[in-house]
């Protein structure tokens, strides 16, 4: 009993911002999923194609090429620009030159001014500046809503909600949340995220029907079930939450949600978990 209120207690003081999976490089990581603006080609394609494997060339590359661009032009300068900065993890410089892409997008190409949008809110993000996130990304929300492409339309509202989450703002972060659903409702990060959402806000029935649509969406993603287990303990299903855990171990039993999964039921198995005295306080918190 005194190891599932350890658990139940950490798990409700799980407030870190909200898990969004994302690559090492997410701004250009949002370059890669978002629905594909036209293969790149000639000068912009090679520009790309050296940010990935040499970002110091491609900075002085684009950074020739800003010297003369114009209009769309310039907007691709700027598109491999970011790129670069966003390999080398210099998010600010990133941000700046995305955001200065967007600016330079024709009007009428909604879907390029929103995904460079989204990718300077991402580089913002990685960054640790919420509220600059938030400010590119309402932006972004403008020309998502006028290119009408689900996709983009979901991927600004999940975004929001990190920045949101971030800046304690989570009623309003899960009304963004609700919005990327509504867009792309076969989404299950999106379902998962939701879930995970409800659960620190302690609305545990929306918490289970959400991860329960996650589950059905990605029936063997080990992270909805890490998180189904999290929602049966802190409702008082144990047996429920043991099955989930154990499903997560066998499902990844080398990788980090493996490894928090064998955490999270070492401390409901009275014959694998630590004495009283070796307890850590609280226990381990959930990503």
């Amino acid at each position: 009993m005194l190891f599932a209120l350890a658990l139940t207690m950490a798990l409700q003081d799980g407030l870190a911002p909200l898990p969004i999976p994302r690559a090492a490089n997410p701004a250009a990581a949002r370059h890669a999923g978002l629905p594909q603006l036209p293969q790149p080609r000639g000068r912009l394609s090679g520009c790309l194609a050296t940010a990935n494997d040499d970002p110091e060339s491609a900075i002085a590359q684009a950074s020739d090429w800003l010297k003369d661009a114009q209009g769309p032009a310039r907007a691709e300068a700027d598109l491999c620009l970011g790129t670069a900065y966003a390999a080398l993890e210099r998010w600010d410089e990133a941000q700046s030159a995305f955001t200065a892409g967007r600016e330079a997008a024709s009007p009428r190409d909604a879907t390029m001014r929103a995904k460079l949008g989204i990718m300077a809110g991402n580089a913002a993000l990685a960054g640790g500046s919420p509220v600059a996130a938030l400010a590119v990304l309402d932006v972004a929300k403008n020309d998502a809503d006028m290119a009408k492409i689900a996709e983009i339309t979901s991927a600004v509202a999940v975004d929001r909600a990190r920045a949101l989450v971030l800046l304690k703002r989570q009623d309003e972060a899960a009304g963004a949340l609700a919005e990327a659903r509504s867009a792309e409702p076969g989404n299950a990060t999106t379902w998962l995220l939701s879930a995970t959402l409800s659960r620190r806000m302690n609305h545990l029935a929306d918490a289970q029907t959400q991860i329960e649509t996650a589950a059905k969406l990605a029936p063997t993603d080990p992270e909805v079930a890490l998180e189904a287990g999290v929602i049966a303990e802190l409702a008082g299903r144990e047996d429920a939450a043991r099955k989930d855990w154990q499903s997560v171990i066998a499902a990844d039993p080398d990788g980090s949600t493996g490894r928090q999964a064998k955490d999270y039921l070492a401390q409901i198995t009275p014959d694998t978990a630590p004495a009283p005295s070796q307890q850590p306080p609280g226990g381990k918190k959930p990503d």
